[in-house]
């Protein structure tokens, strides 16, 4: 939501879907019939909280991408999220890494294709993405070859350079071909990524295997005004983020940056969140009085999301102070 006070974002999670409809959240994921479902039951607490129910939708899913180049996802039907195998076991394997020659037919993209022209066959009104267009080059790497790439760096510089720059081009070169396809091609203007992972480099190596690779990021996807969200970041980072000319920096549940810390530190507009674990555990009073303090610091954005049934008197409190002081 926009105004001309304090911003805030407002969203209703994909658990909270579940649980309105009765269904098993990895049914998200997989079951058209159950995203309707989802889609049909959310619309009254929607209502109630005066909000814009979600279309429906298939679930968030990050991990579209490394399926096209060799990940193995999955999603148990008991799970709350999904599962991805790293496809790099050894070093040597990244000598031997090749893009698809089609990536509409790689990995899960086709499979995501179909549940999502399904369900706009049955709900014209849906959202055709399949997912997270790419996640940023570190945990791309991270997700590609586990642990173990957070040690390439130290044991094979090379390597590491060149399984980072792997992960910028197949990222892009993925999401334009979809993006082609879905008729939303790259062209100039706000653009970023998650990498949640590249705050686990010092600052010394950051600046060698983050930031040039950051920055052809940003190229790749035209970004005019650049953003980027990223959990694990320290104060000693956050110069990086004037070099790269970042325009909002997203720290989202960094448990390193304060909103004090931010204030004094961040060279840029940074967004702040009410975290979901003290939705859970603080009182609407409690949430009221964070939402009034983290205002005083004039973030950008302030979001938060409703996960659960149980949370609705909370929420509904948050989204009153919110409207008040937006």
């Amino acid at each position: 939501m926009t105004g001309k006070g304090q911003r805030y974002s407002f969203g209703l999670a994909e658990s909270l879907l579940a649980e309105v409809a009765g269904v098993p959240q990895a049914a998200l994921h997989t079951d058209v019939d159950a995203m309707i479902r989802a889609a049909e039951a959310i619309v009254p607490v929607a209502e109630r909280l005066g909000v814009d129910p979600p279309r429906p939708h298939l679930a968030g899913l990050a991990y579209i991408h490394v399926s096209t180049v060799g990940c193995e996802v999955t999603i148990s039907p008991d799970a709350m999220e999904p599962a991805v195998r790293p496809c790099i076991h050894r070093p040597e394997d990244i000598d031997a890494l090749a893009e698809p020659e089609d990536y509409l037919s790689a990995g899960i993209v086709p499979w995501r294709l179909e549940l999502a022209r399904k369900l706009k066959a049955r709900r014209p009104d849906a959202d055709d993405h399949i997912g997270h267009d790419y996640e940023g080059p570190v945990t791309t790497a991270a997700l590609m070859m586990g642990q173990d790439f957070f040690t390439l760096p130290h044991d094979d510089p090379a390597r590491a350079h060149r399984l980072l720059g792997f992960c910028v081009d197949s990222a892009l070169n993925y999401a334009r071909a979809l993006r082609r396809l879905q008729g939303r091609p790259f062209q100039p203007g706000p653009g970023g990524f998650c990498d949640d992972f590249a705050g686990i480099f010092g600052p010394e190596m950051f600046a060698e295997f983050v930031v040039p690779y950051w920055e052809k990021m940003y190229q790749g996807i035209q970004a005019t005004r650049r953003g980027v969200h990223s959990e694990l970041l320290r104060a000693e980072h956050l110069p990086f983020l004037a070099q790269l000319r970042i325009d909002e920096y997203d720290p989202s549940v960094d448990q390193y940056l304060t909103p004090e810390t931010l204030k004094r530190s961040c060279p840029v507009p940074y967004t702040l969140r009410m975290w979901p674990a003290e939705v859970m555990s603080c009182s609407a009073e409690e949430l009221v009085e964070m939402y009034r303090y983290r205002a005083s610091f004039r973030p950008t954005v302030i979001s938060f999301g409703m996960a659960g049934l149980s949370e609705e008197a909370k929420i509904a409190a948050l989204l009153e102070v919110a409207r008040e002081l937006a």
